[in-house]
């Protein structure tokens, strides 16, 4: 494909011909119950002749899918959701789900609700929303996600971001979107998105795209021609990934990731523990499991690149793994819903099968955030 083609979108899984009749057949169970959508940029990357194939596994159902496991509200969003669409979790963001369409559909999502109730979750009522911010002076940053916002067309999505810029204690905007891995094309063929970029992103107040690479092949030449379009337009990028068996929960495969991020400068962000979505159990690495592959990467790579932290987004906050021993597993609000609680450290006792915090027994020790952090285990 070359620049200046227009994707091809897929939403039904007959419409694969790589796929055999009986492989459609059995997908097509799970597609009924969770949707399935892509483009023929992002199934060129597909090497067919391997069922293993990463690129493969991030967009392609899975029949294990259906295995019931999970929730469809992994992180209780909805009991911070002032309005469809509006959520004000941590005290100084508030999040916009701006729209319900995604270039591609991942099949670990956290977010399965939105496509398959879409006309519910996503914000409609934009004067409210703004209304909300603009009274709520100790929101410093918003972020636009959804849904993917680069899904809109550039003017809709302008009108939201003039209208953050309207008000003065909103200083950060960041866009979350795997548009540059799914389809570069909407970056590298859009004049009118970068102008739009360059004019909001200013020297006092930047716009970040918070980009979703998380699997080294994904950053074909033309993503990182993406990416370096974004950054000279005078956005700010950063990478946020989640870790997913048989995509990158390999020290190697992680590495190379995170190398070529902070080559390209997409800035290594956060590596997320899988969330625990309806239909995730065979995307999810247990998250001791996953400390151990996040720091086998971070020793192959140079400081820039392992700039990372590893966390879950919890109900109660974003919590980073940040240690372990053969007996002790350790925890910290790197930021939590009860501003009291942001740098909480906690201490259970090592659970190889825990995939999120509530599969830990009752805490071992707890320090609130004004002690001073203490690196051994308990006494």
């Amino acid at each position: 494909m070359e620049t200046g083609t227009i994707c091809k979108y897929l939403t039904k899984i007959e419409q694969l011909e790589q796929l055999s009749e009986q492989e459609k057949g059995e997908l097509k169970k799970v597609t009924e119950q969770f949707a399935f959508r892509s483009n023929d940029y992002y199934l060129s990357l597909i090497d067919w002749s391997d069922p293993d194939d990463p690129i493969r596994k991030i967009v392609i159902p899975q029949v294990r899918e259906l295995k019931q496991w999970g929730r469809l509200d992994p992180s209780d969003e909805k009991s911070y959701t002032i309005m469809p669409g509006l959520e004000h979790k941590y005290n100084s963001t508030a999040l916009l789900l701006v729209g319900n369409v995604c270039d591609g559909i991942c099949r670990y999502c956290f977010r399965k609700r939105v496509f398959i109730e879409p006309q519910r979750e996503y914000l409609r009522d934009i004067p409210a929303a703004m209304k909300y911010i603009e009274q709520h002076h100790e929101i410093s940053n918003v972020l636009l996600t959804g849904g993917d916002p680069l899904v809109l067309t550039t003017s809709k999505l302008e009108r939201i971001i003039r209208r953050l810029r309207e008000i003065e204690h909103v200083q950060i905007i960041r866009i979350g979107t795997k548009i540059p891995a799914f389809n570069p094309y909407r970056i590298v063929d859009d004049a009118a998105l970068l102008e739009m970029i360059e004019k909001y992103s200013t020297d006092s107040k930047k716009l970040y795209v918070m980009t979703h690479f998380i699997h080294p092949r994904e950053l074909t030449d033309l993503a990182v021609k993406a990416v370096g379009l974004l950054h000279r337009a005078g956005a700010i990028v950063a990478n946020q990934a989640p870790l997913i068996r048989g995509v990158n929960a390999e020290p190697a495969v992680l590495a190379k990731l995170l190398a070529r991020l902070s080559f390209i400068g997409a800035v290594p962000y956060y590596i997320f523990q899988c969330r625990p979505a309806l239909g995730n159990k065979a995307y999810t690495v247990p998250i001791e499991q996953g400390y151990e592959i996040v720091e086998q990467a971070k020793a192959q790579v140079s400081g820039l690149a392992k700039r990372i932290r590893f966390v879950m987004s919890h109900s109660s906050g974003k919590i980073e793994v940040i240690g372990k021993t053969e007996d002790f597993v350790y925890f910290k609000y790197h930021r939590a819903a009860d501003d009291a609680d942001s740098g909480r450290f906690l201490v259970f006792k090592c659970n190889p099968n825990a995939c999120w915090l509530d599969d830990y027994e009752e805490v071992i020790h707890e320090y609130p955030a004004s002690s001073p952090y203490r690196s051994y285990g308990p006494e």
